[in-house]
């Protein structure tokens, strides 16, 4: 290698990951912009300050309202945004004239306050502005008490809070406004650097000894987890774009392909890995020379115009794979076939999003006619359903660019909130609103928060307040507060640690902790949506050095807000388990329903579609709400996989989670292929052996539901549950049959993509009837003697 050449090979690939680990920039520029204007908003009242003498409490509060209507503002539209920062004012003005005529009558101001915190809480109902009101009354309030304000402030307090908002609707709402066409644009880099993360770790896996690839596998399987996430934003930053346009054009249906195509690369090659006999090293170094020109032309300092002749010459790299018919692997051909798909699908992301079309060399081939379906595996599930090293999302792990699971923002001063995007207006099932419930868990936390944390600190209870208050964001059972309040104690205690380390290394340098405190804002704010542990610790380093500059800094502060803070997150996970609780397992099991229901909409619209029968809504539309539903899922399935209380049944619930991943995985599939192929003639066939696949799902969500506990009253499912669960039967023959009729189509391409098809709905009921053969509510198809061949 020349000199210098692994130098400009090391920064190319920093830059491609740095591109993936934030996609869009998003916390970033929210980090950035908060911090920004809270550093406007200090300044502006530091003058008043300088002018009028009054005390510090003034330039606190506009840098918290500045802070709070950064975070708490997450309309997607951008003059909606500027409006709800605007109201923003009108219950801040109130909550600080109540807060600060109240303070000297301590009973009656407490009891208005938990009023205050329910109030914040029930609003969420009505979205992302009921949640940004909310917040505004919450935060003031709070301050007007943590302060002991009195009436002679309250014009200064007004004059703060407008100035914080106002800070915050100049920077975000003109000055450094998301312009959405570049935010899609930093998506659409971020979606390439995260194909490129699949596919250099797809060539580690070839490159790897066969047998001993468990390490590599488990890295592809992250890199797919992170890749599926940052799909999810481009088509939702999509969605925004074309809000008002009939005609969103072809980047998003481009985007899922090369998702599934990417997908597609990962799984062929973990089977092929798992081959017995090894495969042939001549082969795994052919193939490795595909991936690795996917790998060159996904890599984001690659010139757009080199991009088509890197794509093409991996095609070239598989071509004598991808053509011999006698003696080769089966399943190295598939590798091969996968990487000539994710280049045809580069190709048409590319044109898709306004690049010069390919030269004719290297357009994308049409899909091998030859390939034959996928009937290798004689067991009943594929290994991708069931292997660990399926994307497990029970296992806890998050992606920090994500934000889409759990979009998660702070309040300042320690505080935290999660944005609810969606109305809360009740789902139809039994019991009370999930923010109803919450509004009155909040009301018992925060009440005995307040008497707990006031016998160990009178001048500190506010840190339990808080505690006990934001357990509640986000979450909607009480798995979830458990999880969430133990990450607030963990990072609190770490905080604590780090701070006392800074505020004694800074000493008296008042510059530098001012630098720094600015800059543990600022960290705050960037991880805040990754985790709740790095926000508090972050927060409470920053508590350390504001004490150490307003010469209040001790260990033994310290100490009690560890305390504080861990009696406020007892407080939450009590009222949380037993005050109108809300089971983990029953969260999961509304989710699951949610999720089945996602599931058979979207194949029976791609059975519509492929027997020529328009459906109303697009069969990849209705796969992209599975998505959103299976992402529901996962969230409710966090808690079940916490490792910090031991939960039986715990393997239960992830391989539910695996099986369903498949699902929607294949649906997306057969909601694509039935984009490109119709025929009439097929109905006689296909149609009994969608409809089998329909039941066996349906019916294995009706077993599942019914096994999991209900608190009280009726299962998710009032009418289907009245009666036992149907019986699940193996649509193998039925798919035969319709498979059997894709094989006789004359057309070669047509072929292929219903015999690709029929695969995939193949593969579907293989992973439901598997999972109800495990389960003891469906025989085993392998115990039974198949029908006679046609």
């Amino acid at each position: 290698m020349p000199a210098g050449a692994w130098v400009r090979d090391l920064r190319t690939e920093v830059r491609t990951t740095l591109t993936g680990v934030d996609p869009g920039l998003g916390r970033l520029r929210m980090a950035a912009t908060a911090t920004a204007a809270m550093v406007l908003a200090a300044a502006v009242m530091a003058g008043v300050r300088e002018l009028t003498g009054q005390p510090v409490t003034v330039l606190l509060f506009a840098a918290v309202l500045a802070m709070v209507s950064n975070l708490s503002v997450n309309e997607p539209e951008l003059p909606a945004r500027r409006i709800t920062t605007a109201l923003m004012l009108l219950p801040a003005a109130l909550a600080i004239t109540a807060g600060t005529l109240l303070a000297p009558a301590r009973l009656l101001a407490d009891v208005v306050f938990v009023l205050v915190m329910a109030a914040a809480v029930w609003v969420r109902r009505f979205g992302p502005r009921g949640f940004a009101l909310g917040m505004a009354a919450f935060m003031p309030y709070f301050f007007t008490q943590f302060l002991q304000t009195g009436a002679a402030e309250l014009p200064w307090l007004l004059l703060a809070a407008g100035v914080g908002i106002a800070s915050t609707l100049l920077l975000r709402g003109w000055l450094l406004a998301e312009r959405p066409e570049r935010v899609l644009d930093r998506l659409v880099r971020a979606f390439r650097a995260r194909v490129h993360a699949v596919v250099e770790a797809v060539g580690d896996v070839l490159a790897a000894e066969p047998g001993d690839v468990a390490d590599e596998l488990a890295a592809v399987r992250r890199a797919r987890v992170r890749l599926n996430d940052t799909a999810l934003q481009v088509v939702d930053q999509l969605e925004h774009l074309d809000r008002d346009s009939p005609e969103p054009g072809d980047l998003p249906l481009r985007v899922m392909d090369t998702e599934l195509a990417t997908e597609r690369l990962a799984i062929s090659t973990r089977r092929l890995m798992a081959e017995d006999p090894p495969p042939d090293r001549l082969v795994l170094r052919r193939l490795a020379a595909g991936v690795r020109g996917l790998g060159r032309a996904t890599l984001t300092p690659t010139p757009t115009d080199r991009v088509p002749a890197l794509l093409d010459g991996a095609r070239r790299s598989v071509d004598a794979i991808s053509a011999d018919t006698e003696g080769g692997s089966e399943r190295a051909q598939r590798v091969a076939f996968a990487v000539t798909r994710l280049a045809d699908a580069l190709s048409l992301a590319r044109e898709a999003a306004g690049h010069d079309p390919a030269p004719d060399g290297a357009r994308p081939a049409a899909p091998d006619p030859t390939a034959a379906p996928d009937r290798s595996d004689p067991d009943h599930t594929d290994p991708d359903h069931t292997d660990p090293d399926h994307t497990d999302p029970a296992s806890g792990s998050t992606d920090p660019a994500s934000g889409s699971t759990d979009r998660t923002t702070g309040t300042p001063a320690d505080g935290s909130a999660a944005e609810d995007d969606a109305p809360d207006a009740g789902d139809g099932r039994p019991g009370l609103d999930l923010t109803t419930r919450q509004a009155v868990q909040v009301l018992v936390a925060t009440s005995l928060a307040i008497v707990v944390g006031d016998l160990i600190s009178p001048s500190r209870w506010y840190w339990a307040v808080i505690a006990a208050f934001v357990v509640f964001a986000g979450t909607a059972s009480r798995g979830d507060v458990v999880n969430r309040g133990s990450q607030r104690v963990v990072g609190t205690i770490g905080g604590v640690a780090a701070g006392m380390g800074l505020a004694w290394l800074v000493g008296d340098h008042r510059l530098v902790a001012l630098v720094l405190l600015f800059g543990c804002v600022f960290l705050a704010l960037y991880l805040v949506r990754i985790s709740q542990a790095l926000m508090a610790f972050w927060i409470t380093t920053v508590l350390a050095l504001l004490y150490g500059l307003i010469g209040q800094f001790s260990a033994e502060t310290l100490l009690v807000r560890i305390e504080e803070t861990a009696v406020g997150a007892a407080m939450g996970m009590i009222a949380g388990y037993l005050v109108l609780p809300k089971r983990t397992r029953e969260a999961f099991g509304e989710a699951l329903d949610d999720a089945v229901d996602a599931s058979d909409a979207a194949l029976a619209a791609a059975i519509d579609q492929l027997c020529g029968l328009g459906p109303e809504t697009s069969p990849v539309e209705l796969a992209r709400d599975l998505d959103d539903a299976l992402a529901t899922l996962r969230q409710r399935a966090k808690p079940l996989g916490n490792p910090l209380p031991r939960r039986r049944g715990r393997s239960g619930y992830e391989r539910i989670l695996r099986v369903l991943t498949a699902v929607d995985h294949y649906t997306r599939d057969l909601a694509r292929t039935s984009d490109g192929v119709t025929d009439p003639d097929w109905e006689p066939t296909l149609r009994p052996a969608g409809d089998r696949v329909r039941a066996n799902l349906d019916a294995l969500r009706d077993h599942l539901v019914a096994a999991i506990p209900q608190q009280s009253g009726p299962s998710t499912r009032d009418v289907d549950t009245l009666e036992p669960p149907a019986d699940i039967g193996s649509a193998e023959d039925l798919v035969d049959a319709a498979e059997a009729h894709a094989a006789r189509c004359t057309e070669p391409r047509k072929r292929y993509e219903m015999l690709a098809a029929a695969r995939y709905l193949r593969r579907i009921d293989q992973a439901v009837v598997g999972l109800a053969v495990d389960l003891g509510v469906a025989p085993d198809p392998a115990d039974r003697p198949r029908a006679a061949a046609r």
